[in-house]
């Protein structure tokens, strides 16, 4: 396991302190600290709302948890390529650039679009419960099958690029409260599916995550009593005014749910 480069950063700004009190030479060097936020929507901020219009598609947020980070820590370099709709081969196509030996932290969610999370939703939303159960177990056949050999193509140009880092792999909440109150459309027995693919997605990810060695930071926990259906969501539930902030995190998720589980991770 590799150490955190939160700590390491806090040892070298102490230690840049000490130099500066007691008149030791080029210590401030140490305190150089490096940090590049890759995935999806759910790291850009989708659902977050504030978007940086300069990210375009991407949207990219100061409210996602990469960019409230970066403000509570000012790292000395900070690079935001998250984008929404991203892919595997999105990230390793056009995301890895920021990446280099001096990149100290490494932050990504991964996988939830590969694994068609986009369709599988629509499918339950619109059409008959049998049906959404049948997508949902394709999803996850996908993922048991394809997804990891795409995740560890992911993971070695992230460690060959930045050897390093410490790599955060953070994973992905589970959609709604089983016998809340919901006025979703969905049955319960949806609701379940989705929620047992949301654990299978994100144990394949913990799995290949620990087998390169990078830590797997899960925010179920995080959102326990804050999914759709609780009364108090940090999740859009399906909104047909702004259909692409369905089902990603609040504000309130970004900054309650995502963020202190990444700094507890990182």
């Amino acid at each position: 396991m590799r150490m955190s480069r939160f700590a390491a950063l806090t040892s070298s700004l102490l230690l840049a302190a000490g130099a500066v009190l007691f008149g030791a030479g080029q210590a401030s060097a140490a305190a150089d600290f490096g940090y590049v936020a890759l995935g999806d929507s759910y790291s850009s901020g989708v659902g977050a709302g504030n978007y940086d219009s300069g990210s375009g598609n991407c949207k990219r947020t100061s409210r996602a948890y990469p960019a409230l980070w970066a403000a509570a820590h000012s790292p000395q370099s900070f690079a935001f390529t998250a984008c929404s709709g991203a892919r595997t081969g999105d990230v390793l196509s056009g995301q890895l650039g920021p990446l280099n030996s001096g990149t100290d932290l490494v932050s990504i969610t991964i996988g939830g679009n590969d694994a068609g999370f986009a369709d599988v939703m629509t499918t339950c939303v619109l059409q008959s419960e049998s049906t959404c159960v049948n997508r949902v177990n394709q999803a996850k056949a996908y993922v048991t099958s394809t997804l990891p050999g795409l995740l560890d193509q992911v993971y070695n140009a992230i460690d060959s690029r930045a050897p390093s880092a410490r790599v955060v792999v953070i994973g992905y909440p589970r959609f709604y409260k089983l016998n809340g109150t919901c006025t979703t459309g969905l049955t319960e027995g949806e609701r379940a599916a989705i929620n047992g693919a949301a654990d299978h997605l994100n144990a394949a990810i913990a799995k290949r995550a620990a087998d390169h060695g990078f830590t797997f930071a899960s925010v179920a926990g995080a959102f326990t009593g804050h999914e759709i259906c609780s009364g108090s969501a940090w999740l859009h539930s399906v909104n047909w005014l702004n259909i692409g902030e369905s089902y990603h995190p609040t504000a309130a998720g970004q900054s309650g749910g995502y963020l202190p589980v990444f700094t507890n991770a990182a």
